[in-house]
């Protein structure tokens, strides 16, 4: 083999290579930890049905009644170390139940997360942050022991 067309196929290689694993890293993301402590069943709207047809609206003699009902989502709330999360599905029709006590990974890409369950499918769903609220630092146990200590 001549020297020139080893050459050309150990960079044919190496450009393969090198292209394989950036587009590996490209799918990999960074997920945070938490834990889903609660879930509730919150108000999130109402559901209105008429019984209108247009048969009915044509020749008059459709009722006017509707019926009407509140809906329930469900709202958990997701903690890690620095932050309290209050979330909501981003699919209401069919809602996913999630396991409250697991630990779940997230992520956040502009104003979705992203959340899955390892112990669970895995399969990442999105879902719509309600709030969040910043867990209270903690002092550090010496600079605690060393005030008691001087008094």
């Amino acid at each position: 083999m001549k020297p020139r067309s080893l050459l050309v196929c150990l960079s044919v290689a190496g450009f393969g290579l090198a292209l394989a694993s950036s587009g590996q890293a490209r799918d990999k993301y960074f997920y945070e930890k938490g834990s889903l402590t609660e879930m509730n069943g919150v108000n999130c709207g109402w559901d209105q049905r008429g019984a209108m047809t247009v048969p009915g609206v044509l020749l008059g003699t459709d009722d006017q009644h509707t019926k009407t009902k509140q809906m329930v989502c469900q709202e958990y709330t997701l903690e890690n170390e620095r932050m309290t999360y209050r979330i909501r599905p981003k699919d209401d029709k069919h809602p996913t139940l999630l396991p409250v006590g697991e630990s779940a990974e997230f992520r956040i890409r502009k104003d979705k997360m992203y959340l899955r369950v390892p112990e669970g499918d895995s399969k990442e769903r999105q879902y719509v942050v309600v709030s969040m609220i910043p867990k209270p630092e903690e002092e550090p146990k010496t600079a605690k022991a060393g005030a008691l200590d001087k008094k």
